[in-house]
Formats: C-alpha cells, structure tokens, sequence
C-alpha cells in the first residue's frame, strides 16, 4: 500500500490562462517556461516541464502537492479534468508559477535527489472559475488542482 510522504498547500496566481511546474533547475529543461507556451490541452508535459491551462484568465488557483513512495489511489471526489504523465526532475525540487506572473518565490519540494516520477493531476472548479473570471477576477479560490507525484520504477 502506498505511503504519503509529505502533502503541500499552495497558491498560484494564474493568468493567460496558463500555469506551469518545472524543474527548480532550470538549466535542466530544454525549453524553459514560458518558451513554447499556449493554452491548449489539460495538460502538455515536455522535458523537465508541466504546462497547465486553466478554465479562467486571471485568478488565484488552489494547488495541493502530494509525493508518496508508489502509486496511490486517485484522489477521491469529482473532478473535472484528469491526467496522468510523467516530469523528470534533476534537483528534486519544482518550480511553479503562471504565465506572465513568474514562478513563486518557494520551491516544491519532492525529494532530495535526481528522479523521474509519475504525475496524477486532478482539477476541479474549472467550469466556474471560466464563469466568474468573464465576468473580472475571482476574489476566492475556485480552481483546485492535486498534483499526485510519486518515483517511477
């Protein structure tokens, strides 16, 4: 049965539509963020590199990060769009952040080495945040994301 080895809470500030995750070290990634970006599918994995489109232009988007040591079960609940994929990562950290916003000063922390994992990615609130952003930019958390990171074998 798998293990949760940490769980992280963050905040994102997306715009453009877009938010990504990268290698922190970006002298790792052959085409760093925002290089190549456009809103498109769910989810678009490159080298070292998540790309994300949102459901809404400009807003504050829930993310929680969670890195166990085999697969876990999806999370539970109703989520509007899913993905699974893979990023591998050189310092064990990541860097993440939105289109033209930048990354968050604070890394993600995975793990203390080199290592590909496998990535769950959850998201609920997209329909609603697509809604209220048309209409200017949400003063809440409507978009939640999991990002399910776990060492491939």
């Amino acid at each position: 049965m798998a293990e949760m080895i940490s769980c992280e809470e963050v905040s994102v500030e997306v715009d453009f539509y877009g938010l990504y995750l990268q290698d922190w070290d970006d002298s790792q990634v052959p085409v760093p963020f925002p290089e190549g970006w456009k809103a498109g599918p769910f989810l678009y994995a490159r080298p070292g590199r998540l790309d994300i489109t949102s459901g809404g232009h400009t807003h504050t988007a829930g993310l929680t990060i969670e890195v166990w040591d085999a697969e876990p079960s999806a999370p539970s609940g109703e989520w509007e769009e899913t993905a699974l994929t893979e990023i591998f990562s050189t310092s064990g950290q990541l860097e993440v952040g939105g289109v033209a916003g930048g990354p968050m000063p604070e890394p993600i922390q995975l793990s203390d080495r080199a290592c590909t994992w496998a990535v769950r990615v959850a998201c609920k609130g997209r329909a609603e945040v697509a809604e209220r952003a048309r209409q200017g930019v949400p003063d809440d958390v409507v978009e939640r994301y999991v990002f399910q990171f776990w060492p491939q074998a």
